[in-house]
């Protein structure tokens, strides 16, 4: 297996996106950790079902807008492992409110919003940067959203967050090479997903028109894009988009 003695943190793991990851990199071989914030009956049932299968996998309460519950986490994945070889960013929060809606935006929503979704995955990356760079190095994925493209999502601070974090990837790509190879996978509209629920009917709408082929995103094809990036030998700094092929993100 492509991920055989590998060890691999999912934040959000609990979620939509992030549970198609953890299982894809179960099946991989890795044994995987995923993070949680409040779900913990949906962790467990993650973890149950990748171990059902054969595979390794635990869970943990992380909320990252805690720097200290951030460090801890990594410390206590050395501590436990040894090794950490994986770490995707996927954990992330959004609230709808259109764009002109300027007033609703209020700085305790911008805040949090920009804790989780961009500071977040930098202070994940700082702390395990020393980790991910032995055992021969490693990867980190960075999951963002089309939103960070172009100017369309659930709100403005969470398609400034999601710019933030495509930007992001490219820095600790050079930051962190030659050791660990940071890339980014950039979903548009996930359908029957908790983030895509929270979306104004209107972003919704125009992201099943615009896609090209008829679909929008997949989490199954987030999914194996992740376990491609993290396969990889030669491949830093990108940002894969996967949206159904808006023509406003082809670029």
């Amino acid at each position: 297996m492509k991920l055989q003695n590998k060890v691999a943190l999912v934040t959000g793991g609990s979620g939509d996106i992030g549970s198609a990851v953890a299982r894809h990199l179960a099946e991989a071989g890795a044994k995987v950790i995923i993070t949680y914030v409040g779900a913990k009956q949906t962790a467990q049932e993650v973890v149950d079902d990748i171990k059902a299968k054969g595979g390794a996998a635990a869970f943990t309460q992380l909320d990252q807008r805690n720097p200290l519950a951030i460090d801890a986490c990594v410390d206590s994945i050395v501590k436990e492992y040894g090794r950490l070889d994986v770490l995707v960013n996927n954990a992330a929060w959004n609230i709808g409110i259109p764009f002109v809606c300027l007033d609703d935006l209020t700085s305790d929503i911008w805040d949090r919003v920009l804790e989780i979704n961009l500071r977040g995955p930098f202070l994940l990356a700082r702390a395990a940067s020393k980790i991910l760079k032995a055992n021969g190095g490693g990867h980190i994925v960075n999951i963002s959203s089309a939103g960070g493209i172009s100017p369309g999502s659930s709100s403005i601070a969470y398609s400034a967050s999601k710019a933030g974090l495509n930007h992001l990837t490219r820095c600790l790509a050079v930051a962190m090479a030659p050791e660990v190879a940071v890339n980014c996978v950039a979903p548009g509209l996930v359908e029957d997903t908790r983030m895509a629920k929270r979306l104004p009917n209107a972003v919704a709408q125009s992201a099943r028109r615009q896609a090209v082929l008829g679909r929008v995103g997949q989490v199954e094809d987030i999914a194996e894009q992740v376990l491609t990036f993290v396969t990889s030998t030669s491949i830093t700094g990108q940002i894969m988009v996967v949206d159904g092929g808006m023509p406003g993100v082809m670029r």
